[in-house]
């Protein structure tokens, strides 16, 4: 065995164990120190891995002295690298640019706490992508939500304890919903590893129909309670937009990414296409795919407040997501992948670019940061570029994805899904191009802003400029990545 496979395993024990000392240090410095060291050292092995399994294949590495189905193992194969790395590098970003804002949103004695939170939801999340193990993504996934709802009620203001409640109510719920799908499964199967499960029910899944279809559906609402599908989505307008930016970023991009991972592993892997098409449960998923892609939409150009127009941004691209597992084909998956990359770099981007924008004017509304391309002109400029990725402009990843999956749709016969797809482009640009048009036009926008008054320094950006050139990148390198992705697939 190559020293390179415990990677993963180290992964989540820097971050793990890196938690826990930073409460002990005093010096908020140091704290942050600690949190960038940790988080810079995950993303190189991260690298080293993908590296690894691009060239050798993916592998399994057991933890502890068992062999599955009794012991816990981790599968690593592409698609895992590929996500290890791009959480390790969406996560060093956020925290790098959370290093010079983080006070001005949370009193100094809970920088400790905060940081910690962090690593911790990082680590868990990776633990969810990595597990071969039912029950130990069950237990990564409980770990996670507790750390997410730290990062958000560490504010200490009664909006954001609001919202915690609700987003810990909503999230217990799909929890406790997964875990009856896990015993379901387990009383079935007798194995909690994700590929023996898949080797008995795909010689018994007949003798017990309604049993299976019950787990499926408990899986599918679980896991799309917790990752934001349409119509569970009610909890993230408010957790998003009432958290710390940096906070807000990472639920997002990385938060919700993982949780629709873990179900088409669920879905394509543990069940296997053969058990998912007799039951046709993807038609539910592609229904309630397309229902987020508009109405998330619909819901975003009504809002007042910057940060919930972003967040309800966010329930209409996990639409897209979810509307390429619902076509049930290589292509849809990939392309519904391929999509959780480019959004993590982007959203994360944006999230961080609204928030500088808050911290600098002390405005939330729309109305509020007319002119704004004036006064902070590169944040503006930046948030453009992410913006018009999410409405799909081409070469950008958003135009990347939204082009297969309506090749996607064509090739699998829902030609009607392409209509859904445009549509819903056509309502990002709704809302997305008004902040843009008053921010840098209009005579009465533009009037009394100073050039440049309210610019952040260049240094405090770089971290939002990286993520945006990652975001060029991914489009730029989309056939490779997709390609990618294919094999991880197969």
């Amino acid at each position: 065995m190559s020293l390179i496979e415990s990677f993963p395993l180290t992964i989540i024990l820097i971050l793990f164990i890196s938690a826990f000392i930073m409460p002990l240090i005093k010096n908020t410095k140091i704290v942050k120190g600690i949190s960038l060291i940790s988080m810079t050292t995950v993303m190189i092995l991260a690298v080293i891995n993908l590296i690894f399994v691009i060239n050798k294949g993916g592998y399994l590495y057991r933890i502890g002295h068992f062999n599955a189905p009794y012991g816990i193992e981790f599968r690593i194969g592409i698609i895992e690298a590929i996500m290890g790395l791009v959480f390790t590098f969406v996560s060093l970003m956020i925290i790098w640019y959370s290093i010079y804002s983080i006070e001005k949103e949370i009193k100094e004695s809970k920088v400790a706490l905060y940081y910690l939170l962090i690593n911790i939801l990082i680590g868990s999340l990776l633990g969810v992508v990595y597990s071969n193990d039912l029950f130990n993504c069950f237990v990564f996934i409980e770990v996670g939500t507790l750390a997410s709802c730290g990062t958000i009620i560490v504010k200490d203001k009664k909006e954001n304890i609001k919202a915690t409640m609700k987003y810990l109510i909503m999230s217990c719920l799909g929890s406790g919903l997964v875990l009856m799908g896990i015993a379901y499964l387990y009383s079935m199967t007798g194995h909690l590893n994700i590929d023996y499960i898949h080797e008995i029910l795909i010689k018994s899944y007949l003798n017990y129909p309604n049993a299976v279809l019950i787990s499926i559906v408990l899986f599918i609402v679980g896991l799309g309670v917790k990752s934001a599908m349409f119509p569970l989505h009610n909890w993230l307008p408010d957790a998003h937009s009432s958290a710390p930016t940096s906070s807000s970023a990472l639920l997002s991009s990385l938060v919700l990414k993982a949780f629709v991972l873990l179900l088409i592993k669920i879905l394509y892997r543990l069940y296997g296409m053969e058990i998912i098409k007799y039951y046709s449960v993807l038609n539910i998923i592609l229904i309630l795919g397309s229902l987020g892609m508009i109405m998330g939409s619909v819901f975003a150009i009504f809002q007042k407040n910057i940060k919930r127009v972003i967040a309800y941004s966010t329930v209409a691209q996990m639409g897209y997501i979810f509307l390429g597992i619902g076509l049930g084909t290589d292509l849809g998956v990939s392309i519904a992948i391929f999509h959780i990359i480019g959004h993590s770099v982007t959203k994360s981007a944006l999230f961080l670019l609204v928030g500088g924008m808050i911290e600098q004017t002390g405005h939330k509304t729309l109305e509020h940061l007319k002119g704004i391309g004036r006064e902070m002109p590169l944040t503006l400029g930046l948030f453009s570029m992410g913006a018009l990725s999410m409405i799909g402009i081409p070469i950008l990843p958003g135009f990347i994805s939204k082009w297969h999956l309506s090749l996607a749709s064509i090739a699998s016969g829902d030609t009607i899904l392409v209509a859904v797809i445009l549509l819903s482009s056509l309502l990002n640009a709704v809302y997305y191009f008004p902040i843009i048009i008053n921010g840098f036009f209009g005579e009465e926008n533009l009037q009394d802003k100073v050039y440049k008054s309210k610019s952040k320094p260049v240094k405090e950006l770089m971290p939002v400029i990286f993520l945006v050139i990652s975001m060029v990148y991914v489009g730029l390198t989309s056939s490779g990545i997709i390609d990618l992705i294919g094999l991880g697939l197969k």
